[in-house]
């Protein structure tokens, strides 16, 4: 008879115990003393400390209309991302999560500020590292969230200039410096493009994970989801397009623009693969509004809009609250701007009688 430490796997954790070890006749009998304090202590098990993450998570969810119904119960939902959140709480790591978005500032300057990151781009980011935060307040290991900076990947197709691109990312990573956020960080083309070559290398990305437009043409015409999609990105270019002194006919830039969705979504979903490829354990977050049962889960960053993101609109205080609207929308409420120390555009204040 001997007393040996023993790892043991229980309830998703390993620990180590005291157990004793008789040998009777050729027959090994194995009893544990006690159990680690090493087990969990929150909701009793990994499983309910993953499901408490995925309910705040899904506070902040956005989806559609037709799926008003659709809770963090929903066991569709549940399916694609959950286990992935046990995972890291087995392993007692924090939670990933990827974010495919901040692209760059439309180039319509009758909806933004300018081409840099302004309070809209601020509050979405705090707004991400307070979900990091409340994550943490049920496991104290807490989440981070990876934004994957797409504008690179499509911006000679939607107008982006390349410069405006650079200069909008390197003011990201310094603002979420300035913030103290340090549960966010930051993932782009550029760092897979070390010459700055960036047409050579959206033509390695679409070689290596894209799909052909016939094939993408296919499902716009079968799947409501990509069709959807297709839709809402069709309306962004003819809104971005549509600025002041342009002289292009309506009809031309509708028709340009269905066209340039087809490319946009062509490369948004090779850049998605390349994520799921270099991130396979992240949960897979997004800024659309997400059907029941998606691979990603929509987000909202900025109050409770469908569709507003901080790079199509302006941050505007009403009170004591942020909203987003186009620029050209709260300078017809009478908003006023606010510029920051610098001078730099920031957001709009509107009074409480700015809006009659």
């Amino acid at each position: 008879r001997s007393i040996l430490p023993v790892l043991i796997y229980r309830s998703g954790l390993v620990s180590l115990i005291p157990v004793s070890l008789t040998f009777i006749g050729r027959e090994l009998r194995m009893e544990s003393f006690a159990f680690s304090k090493t087990e969990p202590d929150l909701n009793g098990s990994a499983r309910e400390i993953a499901k408490a993450i995925w309910n705040i998570v899904f506070k902040f969810r956005r989806k559609l209309e037709s799926d008003s119904n659709c809770d963090s119960r929903c066991l569709s939902c549940q399916a694609n991302h959950l286990s992935k959140v046990m995972n890291s709480v087995i392993s007692g790591e924090p939670v990933t999560f990827v974010l495919p978005a901040f692209p760059g500032k439309s180039p319509n300057l009758s909806k933004v500020l300018g081409p840099l990151p302004d309070m809209a781009e601020r509050l979405a980011l705090s707004f991400l590292e307070q979900l990091c935060a409340e994550i943490e307040a049920v496991y104290e290991p807490g989440a981070r969230i990876i934004v994957c900076s797409d504008g690179r990947v499509f911006s000679d197709v939607v107008g982006m200039r390349e410069t405006d691109v650079t200069a909008y990312q390197s003011e990201l990573e310094t603002m979420i410096g300035e913030l103290g956020l340090t549960k966010i960080s930051t993932f782009n083309l550029d760092e897979l493009c070390a010459d700055k070559n960036f047409c050579q290398v959206r033509r390695e990305l679409m070689n290596e994970f894209g799909v052909s437009e016939a094939s993408l043409r296919e499902k716009v015409s079968s799947d409501d989801e990509a069709r959807r999609m297709y839709l809402g990105i069709t309306r962004f270019l003819v809104e971005d397009a549509s600025f002041p002194g342009q002289t292009v006919s309506r009809t031309a830039i509708q028709k340009q623009s269905k066209i340039k969705a087809l490319e946009v979504i062509r490369r948004s979903n090779a850049w998605s693969e390349l994520i799921a490829d270099r991130f396979p354990g992240a949960v897979r977050l997004s800024i659309h509004p997400q059907v029941c049962g998606s691979r990603k889960i929509g987000i909202r960053l900025v109050g409770a809009e469908s569709w507003m993101t901080p790079w199509h609109g302006v941050a505007v205080r009403m009170q004591d609250s942020f909203i987003l609207l186009k620029k050209y929308e709260a300078e017809a409420l009478g908003a006023q701007l606010v510029r920051t120390e610098s001078g730099r555009p920031s957001h709009y204040e509107l009074s409480p009688g700015g809006a009659q």
